[in-house]
């Protein structure tokens, strides 16, 4: 992984550009800490969308890794998955 400082990414930024878009993940720092990473938009959605994530792939997937069908899903397993956090407090509560 390559790092610039701030100061000197705004310089070589077209480089760094072609270097992320080739798959490689760069490191931005600020006063040589850490503060920001660059990646692909292949890496990105890599990430924010596994399986080209819909909610019913996933589920399916589940399904799938869990030999889970239909016939055998209850409904008690299926409210176990459930949150059982109320959320939040209001404040009129």
């Amino acid at each position: 992984m390559q790092s610039f400082s701030i100061a000197d990414a705004r310089s070589q930024l077209p480089k760094i550009i072609h270097t992320v878009e080739k798959g490689d993940i760069t490191q931005l720092t600020r006063r040589g800490e850490p503060v920001a990473v660059l990646l692909s938009l292949r890496e990105y959605e890599a990430l924010i969308l596994p399986g080209k994530g819909s909610l019913l792939h996933a589920f399916n997937a589940y399904k799938a890794l869990r030999q889970v069908t239909d016939d055998n899903l209850t409904n008690q397993e299926i409210d176990s998955w459930r949150s059982k956090e109320t959320g939040r407090k209001l404040p009129w509560e």
